[in-house]
Parts: structure tokens; sequence; C-alpha cells
């Protein structure tokens, strides 16, 4: 997603997050058994770009911000969050967010609640900033671990830029991945069905 729209609209978006899920409420500290952390993709796991190729940045503690755009910590626990991400030569970038519940029920809880965040995100932006048009588009369920979602969001703005972005939220037992792709243009540029085996690969690649 360009930042010039996520600059004018980042802060009104994230408080506006806050309407579109519910507080997860965990449990008692200590109630998770340790496991071994989740696996992230590698550059070569992303989508295929036509003229240059991609660069994995280090795995790094933390929520992203690159993924704050739609999704926020706002309105659950505090949990360890690790992200990585990737990017290319070109406009275009990627990130993974993973996450560890406390139980797999949280985990599905907190699945949901992303999912809820992106599908509602468009509606949010126009209400957050009048001279950004958004739509959001359905891809689907992927038949992996506890199951994924893929969705697409495209934005443009009054000034004419014209971004476009792939996001899909995958679980397995106790863990919740969130990746997201974007470039400049719109939904006849996105490469839907490479996004669908990088998310695949993904929740697959957790453990």
């Amino acid at each position: 997603m360009s930042k010039r729209i996520r600059a004018g609209a980042l802060t009104a978006l994230v408080t506006a997050a806050l309407a579109a899920g519910t507080v997860l409420t965990a449990p008692a500290a200590g109630a998770a058994p340790k496991t071994a952390a989740p696996k992230f993709l590698s550059a070569s796991q992303l989508p295929p770009h036509p003229t240059s190729s991609w660069t994995a940045g280090p795995v790094t503690e933390g929520f992203p911000e690159a993924l704050g755009f739609c999704v926020s910590t706002e309105g659950v626990p505090s949990y360890d969050y690790r992200h990585r991400e990737f990017r290319t030569d070109l406009d275009t970038g990627a990130v993974q967010l993973t996450v560890v519940a406390d139980t797999p029920a949280l985990a599905k809880a907190l699945a949901k609640h992303y999912d809820d965040l992106i599908r509602t995100c468009a509606d949010r932006i126009e209400k957050a900033d009048p001279d950004v048009a958004a739509e959001g588009r359905d891809y689907g369920k992927l038949p992996v671990e506890e199951g994924a979602r893929v969705r697409g969001l495209h934005t443009e703005t009054s000034w004419g830029a014209n971004d476009i972005s792939l996001m899909s939220v995958g679980r397995d037992g106790r863990t919740v991945t969130v990746v997201q792709w974007g470039q400049m243009g719109d939904f006849d540029d996105a490469p839907v069905a490479a996004f669908k085996k990088t998310t695949t690969t993904a929740v697959n690649k957790l453990y």
C-alpha cells in the first residue's frame, strides 16, 4: 500500500478499527505451553514480480507499521508479534505477521477479528478520508490447516494515487498469520492465484 495514502489516513483508520471488532480476552498468564517459533515465508515464495526479484528482511519483533493500514493491535491482548517485510526494486512490497495466541479458541477469534478488519477496511477508509475511494473484494477461503481467507483492496485518491493490495489471514492451531502484498495499480494487476499459493505456503510453513 502506498505511503502516500497511509500518511493521510492512518491515524483515523486505526481509531476506526476499534469499531470493527470486539476485545478478545486472554486467559491467565502462563496458560499457554511453550512451542517452537513459527517460520516465515522466504523471498522466493512471494508472487513472482515480472521485472524484479524479491528481497526478504530479517524476522523482527513487534507489529509491522506496513500492516497498520487495515489491521492493528487495537482491541486484542498484548501478544508477542513477529513480522518479516519483503521488497522489490520497484514499488511493490509485502509483509507477513505471525501471532501465537494462548489457546486455539483465542487464535480462532483473533483470525476472525483480523479478517473482519480487512473485510471492512474499504468502508472505513472512505469514512475516514473523503479524498479516497476504496473497494474490497473477497477471493474466498483456502483449505489449509485450520483455514485461510484471501481478500483484495483497491484505493484511488482524488489526486490520482492508485494502489492495490492482497491480504490474507490464516491459522494453524494457536498461531495466526497475516500476509499482505501491495503495489501501484488496480484489481487487474493483482496476482490473485499466485498470492493464494503464497498464503497456502505461509500457513503450511508455520510449523
